[in-house]
């Protein structure tokens, strides 16, 4: 019950923050992330989501993304969710997805993606203002920026804190979601800043 008191408290957030961006340009007010640690079965946890929530799937093993994909998929469609494939235009493509989240490691290939398929969403993992500017730059239409406060995914590593992501939001020239530590909690911090919305692992598990 508590944690889904946590939820609801996260979608409200969320939601109201995404109201009031100038920048939103109509993307879900709330993402989730799998994880292969985390959140291997997401599949409770999407069906759990506000209906047209944004969903990134991720594994780092090819053959777990693709089963992931083929579980998960009917279940955004039903919900109406956007579905990304984390860097895997392949499966992507295969799977109907809406479209791809490429890590800050792949700067490369956004570019690409971005003209080869002008009809996909695609988001992008940001943890520095450089990767954000080159985010806008290449036609993303999100950046998920992290961390913001400490969280389970990178233990003891830094985290950007309210006051480095108004820097952030302040800057940006496109949707931007923070990612990182974010709960039913200290979703408050963050409130009034120019986000798109958040995006949560552990915090949306079901």
């Amino acid at each position: 019950m508590a944690e889904l008191r946590e939820r609801i408290k996260l979608a409200r957030a969320a939601a109201q923050l995404n109201a009031q961006s100038r920048s939103a340009r109509r993307v879900p007010a709330l993402a989730l992330l799998s994880d292969d640690v985390r959140l291997a079965a997401p599949a409770e946890a999407i069906k759990a989501l506000p209906q047209g929530s944004l969903v990134i799937l991720r594994a780092r093993d090819p053959l777990r993304r693709a089963q992931l994909a083929q579980v998960c998929a009917p279940v955004c469609r039903a919900r109406h969710h956007v579905l990304l494939i984390a860097d895997d235009p392949a499966l992507a493509s295969r799977c109907g997805a809406d479209g791809l989240h490429l890590p800050q490691a792949r700067s490369a290939i956004l570019s690409y993606w971005r003209t080869r398929r002008p009809d996909w969403f695609i988001s992008y993992a940001v943890h520095d203002l450089r990767a954000l500017h080159h985010a806008a730059r290449c036609g993303a239409d999100a950046a998920l920026v992290s961390s913001v406060f400490a969280s389970q995914s990178h233990p003891g590593g830094t985290h950007l804190g309210p006051f480095r992501l108004a820097a952030f939001s302040r800057a940006a020239q496109l949707p931007v979601y923070a990612l990182g530590g974010i709960n039913g909690q200290n979703c408050l911090r963050i409130a009034g800043l120019q986000l798109a919305g958040i995006a949560a692992i552990g915090a949306l598990s079901a």
